[in-house]
């Protein structure tokens, strides 16, 4: 692993460069900024949010800024002040972290950009050289979601697992620790690093494959693990790892051995902490397998799976829980963004925890102690009725049904996922990327831990999920929105519609705006009070990731990375803009031009390739089983991030041995299937693809 060091950059590269008069930050520039971020900086910040060093922005996950430079009256204003390209066709989720006019950002790949902030111009880049043939290791694309920063190092999480402390200076690694506790296991690293107490926390993905969850602290300086939680209990005939872990044993059915499955809570994005508590948060993620009926056939909670848990971050001892989705059966995760707030609650102020989880209810949760608040629902919601005083859900009739296919609403793609929200303590109003995407899940009686069997989706890559899906299609209609929601009231103040699901995460400001970047390529400002359009622009691509905002020599600036991605942006897209991904990063009276971009050019069906007609449907089945999650239904569309591959040129499929049977798109993060797949089988599978692409040509 080499860092490249860049301290110039064709102007050509960075968009309105020449407008700026900033002398390139020096490797001593760097270190004298980086070298004061700590615990105090971060809380010094919030007086006046200058900065944005910390990946919420601050520690209670606001995401809300008290700059108030860009307001409703000059957002109008707001111009291109610089772009910079971060070499990336796949997904970029990252929000950057800008500490006076020194900014660190990550795109596909965890790949590491610094730059600065006042120009775009490149001070460093570096690459932890992850494996390409890793990527189907991981379910949601290659992504990263950003870095921490603490006392001069840069930490980022790789997507094969490991945690890598880089000098912010020089981009060169200091030390490297190997996160993953079994390397035979699906384990990755997609979320950003937090850092409480002079700790580096992370946690890992992978519950779709089979894997137990945990989450571990390390030395921020030496890299000496400090501590580890997991979520899920291990081997009852093993000692436990602490008291917790013996409690949630009691809420397992031990007869199906979900230990050899792993039993997911993996802990995969969200944390956030209160240092007057010295309290860390984390959301836990979806059972492995998904379907209870499977791992825990006699039933019980599963504890912790589908909860918030608060820590001790100097032991990680664990303090206390609220379980939100008991028992879950539906890919139902709690790792979606946690903030804290203090609100009037029933007369008085409580110190409370927002949750807006993929199952649909927003929560509100006393900080403190775990104590249940409310719980309604800001999408629609079919798997429970409402919850109960003690804070349970009342599930719907049906919705674990054994004997039938289930639209489960929300789906396994959430209400609301992993793109941020946002708090904004002047409207008392948090800003949702709310969501529907259509799918019916069913129970799976043939389903055999680690076993390829064709239908069920990428069982040949891994994946262990207990359900078959879309057996019969959802009645449903997907569906985007920014949500303003009232989280004292419990009820929608305003929204604004999307043309579709998976829209980036939100930032809000002093200025009364709220800014989010859209599927449909563009980037915008509303009045945070009233949902009014005020600004927006296009953007190169689909974007996910959330923006920050910070100041820079008095002057305020809003960045957003862009880059189409992610589990949904794999498969589908709304925008015929495809990237290369790319930073924007916008200021009033700012007029540099705008980059060229890149259209789409698979606009037609596959024709041409011989087929039988009698393998289309076995090749379906195939289909499924390795190729569904990452190339999507073939026709449906022209593919997300990936190709669909009822586009591809005929040639493709005729020579698709060539592909599918070596390296050849190794680089692109396909895998070799050679001791995946017959020759025969891949046969079935080209059937199946051109066959489609003749049934839905017009």
């Amino acid at each position: 692993m080499r860092c490249i060091a860049v301290l110039t950059m064709a102007v050509g590269l960075v968009a309105g460069a020449t407008e700026l008069t900033a002398q390139t930050l020096s490797a001593d520039k760097i270190r004298e900024i980086t070298a004061g971020v700590d615990k105090a900086a971060v809380l010094a910040n919030e007086a006046e949010s200058r900065h944005w060093p910390s990946h919420g922005l601050d520690y209670a996950e606001t995401r809300f800024s008290k700059l108030d430079g860009i307001t409703t009256e000059n957002v109008g204003e707001l111009g291109l002040a610089w772009s910079h390209g971060l070499n990336s066709r796949r997904g970029v989720e990252a929000t950057p972290i800008v500490v006076d006019g020194v900014m660190f950002v990550t795109a596909s790949w965890s790949i590491v950009h610094a730059l600065d902030a006042r120009s775009g111009e490149a001070l460093w880049v570096y690459d932890p050289k992850v494996p390409r043939d890793y990527a189907y290791k991981g379910c949601c694309d290659v992504v990263n979601r950003g870095v921490a920063l603490h006392r001069g190092k840069v930490f980022v999480g790789t997507y094969d697992g490991r945690l890598v402390a880089i000098d912010a200076a020089t981009g060169e690694p200091i030390w490297e620790q190997d996160t993953v506790i079994d390397r035979a296991k699906s384990y990755t690293i997609t979320g950003a690093p937090r850092i409480y107490n002079g700790k580096v926390i992370i946690g890992n993905g992978g519950a779709e494959f089979g894997v137990r969850g945990y989450i571990t602290a390390y030395d921020a300086e030496t890299g000496a693990q400090i501590w580890r939680w997991f979520s899920v209990p291990g081997d009852p005939a093993k000692p436990f790892e602490d008291i917790s872990m013996a409690r949630a044993a009691a809420t397992w059915d031990p007869s199906a051995k979900y230990w050899e499955a792993g039993g997911g809570g993996t802990m995969w994005d969200s944390m956030a902490f209160d240092p007057e508590l010295n309290l860390m948060y984390v959301g836990t993620g979806n059972g492995s397998p998904w379907n209870r009926h499977m791992r825990s056939p006699g039933g019980g909670d599963n504890l912790y799976l589908a909860s918030i848990v608060a820590l001790n971050p100097d032991t990680g001892a664990y303090v206390w829980h609220y379980q939100q989705t008991p028992g879950d059966s539906w890919d139902y995760t709690s790792a979606q963004h946690i903030i804290l707030a203090e609100l009037p609650i029933d007369g008085r102020t409580r110190k409370v925890l927002l949750h807006a989880p993929k199952n649909g209810f927003f929560y509100v949760i006393d900080r403190t102690n775990g104590e249940f608040l409310s719980a309604e629902p800001f999408v629609e919601v079919t798997w429970a009725e409402g919850y109960d005083a003690n804070g349970r859900p009342i599930e719907a009739p049906g919705a674990r049904a054994k004997d039938k296919a289930w639209e489960t609403i929300p789906s396994a793609f959430g209400a609301h996922n992993w793109h941020p929200m946002s708090f904004n303590p002047q409207t008392g109003l948090v800003y949702i990327p709310a969501q529907g995407v259509p799918l019916t899940q069913q129970h799976d009686p043939d389903f055999k831990l680690d076993t390829h069997l064709p239908g069920r989706p990428h069982s040949n890559l891994g994946w262990n999920l207990g359900h078959m899906l879309n057996t019969v299609a959802p009645k449903a209609k997907p569906f985007g929105h920014l949500l303003a929601w009232d989280p004292v009231k419990q009820e929608e103040a305003w929204r604004q519609e999307y043309v579709s699901p998976w829209n980036g995460g939100t930032l809000t400001t002093a200025g009364n705006l709220v800014f989010q970047g859209t599927a449909d390529g563009r980037f915008i400002a509303y009045d945070a009070g009233s949902g009014a359009t005020l600004w927006q622009t296009p953007v190169g691509s689909g974007v996910v990731a959330a923006p920050a905002t910070y100041e820079v020599d008095g002057r305020q600036y809003v960045s957003v990375a862009v880059g189409w991605g992610g589990v949904y942006g794999m498969l589908e897209r709304a925008t015929e803009r495809v990237g290369p991904g790319r930073i924007y990063t916008f200021a009033v009276g700012a007029k540099a031009p705008m980059p060229a971009t890149v259209t789409n050019t698979r606009t037609t069906l596959v024709a041409g390739v011989t087929y039988d007609p009698e393998h289309v449907t076995e090749g379906a089945g195939l289909y499924v089983s390795n190729c569904l999650f990452c190339h999507g239904v073939p026709g449906i569309n022209n593919g997300g991030n990936i190709p669909n591959l009822a586009y591809s040129e005929a040639g493709i499929l005729t020579n698709a041995a060539a592909i599918v049977f070596s390296d050849a798109l190794k680089e692109r993060g396909m895998p070799n299937f050679a001791d995946k797949l017959s020759e025969d089988e891949l046969t079935r599978i080209i059937a199946f693809i051109q066959g489609t692409a003749d049934a839905v040509r017009p």
